[in-house]
């Protein structure tokens, strides 16, 4: 947010300050700041620089570029249509960052290539890109996609809550930068209008940041509760209707609806406790499958393949030499 400043310390400590902000708050990288002063941050760069993608491409989006964005996106039918005018539309204003989209049977693919002057402007111009494009795809569709995969060319310091923007199956160093998420949520509609579309970009540095969340949407429900359990725990869609008191009829129809279904749900918290645990634990590819509730290890390569592409030991290795 203030790479453009460069080295000047005055400048850069009055743009903290003016923020709420402590100026040796950006001196370690495990320090924190409210989301509500970041996005007063992210208003206040783009006043004083005159660009909403602060100084990181050599064009850059002029004021008010986003709100015309967003106001030609909100006329498309689905999610699908939507991205792909987005991307189309961010590459009028940015000249050093070009995202593609790429439907893969149930994977699809946003991949970003770049030319920006110096591997720092690279590195967060990318970021920054991806961000707005992320989160900007969960606001029109009204729900929070996950992210099942993120690479990036550049390589910097894994922090402990990277997985929050990106996932948990995140590389830096890959050869390419892009992310992927389920295919499905591209047949999803467009669900904002005008008056939505008001509200939100009063709201958006924030949102953009935490990226939009349903805690009420029953899918966000059962996904809490798999996570909060372990997996012997977990109710059956039958045991989750009935405690929500409604029929497991209803529950289907209203995750159909929601974009999802108990199964899709399941596998997703299944893939990320995975994932986290070839990462992160020295258990056993036998303990993990145990773990998430497969009774042959066989049947959980098998669905970890299909899910990454990879064997779990080839994740663990990959993640290793990563």
């Amino acid at each position: 947010m203030i790479h453009a400043l460069g080295e000047n310390t005055l400048r850069i400590a009055k743009a903290l300050e003016k923020s709420g902000i402590e100026p040796t708050a950006i001196q370690s990288p495990t320090t924190r700041i409210p989301a509500c002063a970041f996005a007063t941050l992210w208003l206040n760069q783009i006043s004083d620089l005159q660009d909403e993608f602060f100084g990181l491409d050599s064009h850059g989006m002029p004021p008010g570029s986003f709100a015309l964005i967003c106001r030609s996106l909100i006329q498309e039918a689905d999610l699908h249509k939507a991205l792909r005018q987005c991307l189309k539309n961010f590459s009028l204003f940015l000249h050093d960052f070009r995202g593609t989209l790429t439907v893969n049977g149930k994977r699809a693919l946003i991949r970003l290539e770049s030319s920006a002057k110096d591997d720092a402007y690279e590195r967060l111009g990318e970021e920054t890109f991806l961000v707005l494009i992320t989160s900007l795809l969960c606001w029109l569709g009204g729900h929070r996609i996950p992210i099942l995969r993120a690479d990036f060319r550049h390589a910097r310091l894994h922090l402990t809550d990277d997985n929050l923007l990106w996932g948990s199956d995140l590389n830096f160093g890959a050869k390419r930068t892009g992310i992927e998420f389920a295919s499905s949520y591209l047949q999803r509609p467009v669900v904002q209008d005008l008056a939505s579309l008001k509200i939100f970009l009063r709201t958006a540095p924030q949102w953009l940041v935490v990226r939009f969340r349903n805690s009420q949407a029953l899918a966000s429900q059962i996904r809490q509760s798999f996570r909060g359990n372990a997996y012997d725990q977990w109710p059956t869609l039958q045991g989750f209707a009935t405690a929500q008191h409604m029929s497991a009829s209803t529950l289907r129809r209203r995750l159909e609806r929601e974009g999802s279904s108990y199964q899709a749900i399941k596998n997703e918290v299944r893939l990320g406790v995975a994932i986290e645990q070839l990462r992160s634990s020295a258990r056993s590819v036998g303990e993990i499958a145990e773990l998430i509730g497969f009774q042959e290890v066989s049947a959980f390569h098998r669905a970890f393949k299909k899910w990454t592409g990879d064997s779990p030991g080839q994740y663990r290795k990959k993640a290793k030499n990563a």
